[in-house]
C-alpha cells in the first residue's frame, strides 16, 4: 500500500486530502503546511524536510505555492519521493526543467496535476475523436472574477487549464498562436481574452476566457470532418451532432458519460502509476513545460 504525504494544504491541499480520504488502497501518512489551520488524523508537521526523514513518504502531493513547487520537488526528490506536482510544475521553466532533470537522474515517477485531463466528459471526448479528422476546437471557459485572485490576470489563471486541453485532446502540438485581449473592470491585471491556435495537420483551436460573465460556463466544441461535438465540463454532458443533410436537419446521439469527480480520477490515475509505471493520461513535466512555455510568451 503506496504511503502518501501532503505537502501545502490550501484549497487544492484539502480536496487532495477529502479525495485520498475515500481511496482504502493508499495509506496517507502526512500532512505538511507551515500552519496548521484544521485538526487532521494524520500526522501533522510544519517542516518538509523534517516530515519526509521522519515518515519517509512513497510519494508526496506538492500543493504549496507555485514559487515554492522546485524547493519543495527538491527536498522529496533528494529523499527518493515520488512526486505529483499541482499544475503548473514550477514558476519558471528553468526550474520545471531542473525538476524534470533530478527526476530522471533518480528514476523517480513524477506528474503535473492537470485534473481537467480526468473530467468524464474530457475522457469520453477524446475517445469520441479516435481515428477522426479534427477541423478545429473551440474551449469556453468564463464566469464571475474569483475573490481567491488577488495578483494575476484571467491568462495566468485560467489558460494553462485549456492549453493542456488543446494538446490533450487532438493529440497534436500548437505551432502557432495569437491573443487579444483587455481589462474591463479590474485595475491592475487582464479579464477579458481570446487566444487562438494553428496546430499540426491545419487545425485551427480558440480559447474564450473572462471573468466577466455573471456565471460560470466550461464548454468545448469540436468540428470534425464526421461530426460535431459538444462537451459541457460542468454537468458532464457530451453530444454528437451527425448526418447532416442541405435542409439543416441531423442527427443529435447523446454520448454515454459515467459522470465522476475528476480529481478522484487523478488520484486513483497516481496511485496506479506508482504501482504499475502505467502513466495512463497523466500529465508529465514534460507537458507542463510547454504549456508553460506557450502561456508565458502570450502573457
Amino acid at each position: 500500500m503506496p504511503k502518501i504525504a501532503l505537502i501545502g494544504m490550501g484549497v487544492m491541499g484539502k480536496n487532495h486530502h477529502r479525495i485520498f480520504k475515500q481511496i482504502p488502497y493508499v495509506e496517507l501518512c502526512a500532512i505538511c503546511d507551515v500552519v496548521k489551520s484544521d485538526e487532521y488524523d494524520e500526522p501533522f508537521f510544519t517542516d518538509v524536510v523534517q516530515m519526509l526523514d521522519t515518515i519517509k513518504p512513497d510519494a508526496a502531493i506538492i500543493s504549496v505555492p507555485t514559487f515554492l513547487h522546485k524547493e519543495v520537488a527538491m527536498q522529496c526528490i533528494e529523499r527518493g519521493v515520488h512526486i505529483f506536482i499541482e499544475k503548473p510544475a514550477a514558476s519558471t521553466m528553468q526550474d520545471a526543467r531542473a525538476i524534470a532533470k533530478a527526476v530522471e537522474k533518480k528514476g523517480l515517477k513524477s506528474c503535473v496535476g492537470h485534473v481537467e485531463r480526468f473530467n468524464p466528459v474530457v475522457q469520453g471526448l477524446k475517445e469520441e475523436l479516435k481515428e477522426k479528422e479534427v477541423y478545429s476546437l473551440a474551449i469556453t471557459r468564463v464566469g464571475p472574477f474569483p475573490p481567491r485572485i488577488a495578483d494575476v490576470g484571467v491568462l495566468t489563471d485560467l489558460s494553462v487549464h485549456d492549453i493542456d486541453l488543446i494538446r490533450f485532446i487532438t493529440g497534436k502540438n500548437i505551432l502557432d498562436k495569437a491573443i487579444f485581449k483587455s481589462r474591463k473592470i479590474h485595475n491592475h491585471h487582464e479579464d477579458n481574452a481570446v487566444l487562438s491556435f494553428e496546430l499540426e495537420d491545419s487545425i485551427i483551436a480558440s480559447i474564450t476566457t473572462n471573468w466577466l460573465t455573471p456565471f460560470k460556463k466550461r464548454r468545448i466544441e469540436v468540428a470534425c470532418k464526421e461530426a460535431y461535438y459538444e462537451a459541457d465540463l460542468m454537468v458532464q454532458d457530451l453530444n454528437e451532432f451527425s448526418g447532416f443533410h442541405v435542409n439543416n436537419s441531423y442527427v443529435i446521439r447523446g454520448c454515454h458519460i459515467k459522470k465522476d469527480e475528476p480529481l478522484l480520477k487523478e488520484n486513483e490515475a497516481f496511485i496506479h502509476y506508482l504501482r504499475t509505471g502505467d502513466r495512463g493520461s497523466l500529465a508529465t513535466i514534460e507537458d507542463s513545460i510547454i504549456t508553460l512555455e506557450i502561456a508565458t510568451e502570450i502573457i
